[in-house]
């Protein structure tokens, strides 16, 4: 699908302002002290600011794993972002995906507090990128 670029930047936008609603969600699921629903939602808020992040730089989205595999490809592998941030979102992904989907797998408290805050740092890395490069 081709967007002209006044969609491009309004549908850039819908998705950094979901990424935002996504991590107050999370952080009401902090306080509930359900983990599960938190990896969740650390995982929706970075799906939503690296969806806005491939659809800025002209980029199709597709799956959840095509937009972890695009993020690698054009944005880790590049330099434009750390491995760190590469596999802090994959990682985030598969924790998603146990949660959601094996009932075996119970998503501990400590293993989620590590990632707020690097999930923190990269929303607000992808939003400095997007405002720094038209």
């Amino acid at each position: 699908m081709s967007l002209r670029e006044e969609e491009r930047q309004v549908i850039v936008t819908l998705e950094l302002e979901k990424a935002d609603k996504t991590w107050a969600q999370m952080e009401v699921q902090i306080e509930a002290e359900q983990w599960e629903l938190v990896a969740n939602r650390l995982y929706y808020a970075l799906f939503h600011a690296v969806s806005a992040l491939l659809i800025h730089d002209k980029h199709e989205v597709g799956t959840h794993r095509g937009a972890v595999g695009k993020f690698s490809l054009f944005y880790v592998k590049t330099g434009v972002f750390s491995k760190e941030d590469g596999r802090l979102y994959s990682h985030l992904q598969k924790l998603r995906e146990d949660g959601e989907y094996n009932c075996f797998i119970d998503i501990e408290r400590e293993e989620v507090e590590q990632k707020i805050e690097p999930s923190k740092v990269l929303m607000a890395k992808i939003k400095d990128y997007i405002q720094t490069h038209p």
